[in-house]
């Protein structure tokens, strides 16, 4: 099996701001893993906030290529275990891996991936699409601009109820709150009151990730389901969310990929948590990778190749909120040329 990388630099439709800062442009790796004449994609994109930067994946890529080019036919589980303790210090690193050898298997197999997982693409939750924290006006003209049957706005300022009721008089759309961490408790049940007034389907991650007391206050006095974001990134966070949340967003670079995302899912579904797969801001490398979980979801959120000027790969595709899969085997993922 042959590591080939490919670096980009993602540039936004439109600067990008949540509670923690504006962005403009995403650096993003691609991961291909090519094997007898196929080729399978992952991604992972540069984030601040996790201390990750593409100079690093790189790096530990080609320090690391002779243990991720060994191959012996492993499954995609038997695979994302032996590269576990090469990559444990760095989740984004690990996903991109998971998600090109989950699609370069399933290709040598002549299947999609959800087909190599048995799974049919029926009933699957619409996903989001998300507006930006902006000034009420830009915020209303971007969905103008893209009429969509579920908005998740960005909050986290003094005006928060003020922005969602302008939001509330320009669409009849479901409305998904992410507050990002910019909440304190009072705030959180107050906000859910006026929030499910105006429409709004559930509010993500309202409190900083430390304050598990917090959130079990909130959890039993909001009035509207709390999603955990921030508070859920790997394996062992599902369980510490019971009875904290109503439900859990798993990110597929935080937890390292389709492999353990999976089984994030199946634990959160046995402690009757709600569940939901949420994307970075990342090119149709990753969104394709997400979609083929959407079987198991009540939400989604794989806006991010929407949010692009320059998309770098056609993989799947988004029609007014419904996923189109591509007719190409493996997650469906092709790079521009």
């Amino acid at each position: 099996m042959k590591l080939i990388i490919h670096t980009f630099k993602l540039k936004l439709r439109h600067p990008f701001t949540i509670s923690r800062g504006t962005r403009t442009e995403i650096p993003s790796i691609i991961v291909e893993l090519s094997h007898n004449g196929k080729s399978g994609f992952g991604e992972a994109t540069a984030n601040p906030y996790y201390n990750t930067t593409v100079e690093k994946f790189e790096e530990e890529l080609i320090e690391n290529h002779k243990i991720i080019e060994a191959f012996s036919n492993q499954t995609p589980e038997e695979y994302w275990t032996y590269l576990l303790p090469y990559f444990a210090n760095n989740m984004f690193l690990l996903c991109a891996l998971d998600e090109a050898y989950n699609d370069l298997y399933s290709r040598l197999k002549n299947l999609k991936l959800y087909e190599y997982w048995n799974f049919k693409p029926e009933n699957m939750p619409l996903t989001n699409y998300t507006i930006g924290i902006d000034s009420v006006e830009k915020m209303t003209s971007k969905m103008k601009e893209v009429p969509w049957p579920i908005y998740k706005i960005k909050l986290g300022t003094k005006d928060d109820i003020q922005i969602v009721t302008e939001l509330r008089k320009h669409s009849n759309s479901i409305f998904r709150i992410d507050a990002n961490c910019g909440w304190d408790v009072t705030e959180t049940v107050k906000n859910s009151v006026e929030l499910k007034k105006l429409g709004v389907e559930f509010i993500e991650q309202p409190l900083p990730v430390d304050n598990w007391k917090g959130a079990k206050v909130v959890y039993e006095n909001s009035h509207l389901p709390i999603i955990a974001d921030e508070s859920c990134i790997v394996e062992t966070d599902v369980e510490k969310c019971y009875n904290h949340f109503h439900g859990i967003n798993v990110k597929l670079m935080k937890c390292g990929g389709l492999t353990p995302a999976k089984r994030m899912i199946t634990k959160a579904k046995s402690l009757g948590l709600k569940t939901m797969i949420g994307c970075m801001t990342e090119s149709s490398v990753g969104i394709s990778a997400i979609a083929h979980l959407t079987p198991l979801l009540d939400y989604v959120d794989m806006d991010g190749a929407l949010l692009l000027k320059n998309d770098i790969a056609k993989g799947v595709t988004l029609n007014n909120g419904n996923i189109v899969f591509s007719k190409l085997n493996g997650t469906g993922v092709l790079l521009n040329k």
